[in-house]
């Protein structure tokens, strides 16, 4: 296997574990491992666009705060 095709399948992993972190598991009727890197991609960018920035993923949470 290629590095170049070894990339491109690190960045579809990538992309589909990040898609399913925010509740996306298929486009349409495809499932996310059967879209291309391109599809992928334009999937993620576009969700991470219409998302709220401290909603799922992006959210600010506080550690090691004490309830008093």
């Amino acid at each position: 296997m290629s590095q170049l095709t070894q990339a491109v399948e690190r960045r579809r992993k990538e992309l589909i574990d990040k898609l399913v972190m925010m509740g996306v598991y298929k486009h349409g009727e495809r499932h996310l491992f059967e879209l291309s890197l391109r599809e992928l991609d334009y999937k993620y960018r576009r969700i991470k666009s219409t998302s709220h920035p401290h909603s799922q993923m992006g959210s600010i949470r506080w550690v090691g705060k004490k309830v008093q």
